[in-house]
């Protein structure tokens, strides 16, 4: 990955939806707000999506799909919770994107590879947020 598209996944600010009227926002290398701690407890999570995959624009329509395969991965695993969440970039893209928690990196790892992602957002619980790229 190069070093534009690396800072452009730390510069993102990546929002999670907490409920009807409430959102909490993650930045890498900075902790989960309150919010979302209390959300999280001591579990890890991970903001994910299936979306663009290798950082390159594709149909919404492809994206969609991708987007609900990912989702029917997720919900087959026992101790998941989902929040619906979107990664926004300071250039005005934007990605609609899952916020985790109960998955371990491992299966992190294999879903976003097989998404073709490059990178996602994780952390354990009480830590700060870092970006995990894929090698």
């Amino acid at each position: 990955m190069d070093e534009a598209l690396l800072e452009a996944f730390r510069s993102t600010t990546y929002h999670v939806c907490l409920d009807t009227v409430r959102w909490a926002i993650i930045r890498v290398d900075l902790p989960l707000p309150a919010p979302l701690a209390a959300v999280v407890g001591a579990q890890a999570w991970a903001f994910i999506t299936a979306w663009n995959p290798q950082a390159r624009r594709r149909p919404p329509a492809e994206n969609e799909a991708a987007q609900r395969e990912l989702l029917a991965a997720l919900s087959q695993q026992v101790g998941v919770h989902v929040c619906p969440a979107i990664g926004v970039g300071t250039s005005g893209w934007s990605e609609p994107s899952l916020f985790v928690t109960g998955v371990d990196v491992e299966a992190l790892d294999r879903l976003t590879r097989s998404h073709g992602q490059l990178a996602y957002v994780h952390g354990e619980a009480g830590g700060h947020a870092t970006l995990r790229v894929l090698g």
